[in-house]
């Protein structure tokens, strides 16, 4: 049987619920299923290089998406910008 720690599990998503809401808060913008998907996607890649705080994952977030316009497919991204 595998034992799941489930506080943990809480624990992780509700710092990574928080972020994703931060970047939201920030822009000022309505939640979309597609941005936060995206945004969720690229939480949980900066989480597991070891950024754990809500804090750092947000400000990875805003600047990674510096405008709700970035989260758009085929949009310049910041490492293409010159």
């Amino acid at each position: 049987m595998i034992d799941f720690n489930l506080s943990l599990q809480t624990k992780d998503v509700n710092v990574l619920s928080e972020a994703v809401r931060t970047w939201y808060q920030h822009n000022r913008v309505t939640p979309t299923e597609r941005a936060t998907q995206l945004l969720c996607s690229a939480a949980m890649d900066l989480y597991s290089q070891g950024h754990r705080t809500p804090e750092e994952l947000a400000t990875l977030l805003i600047t990674r998406f510096d405008s709700p316009y970035s989260l758009k497919i085929n949009a310049t991204t910041s490492t293409a910008r010159h």
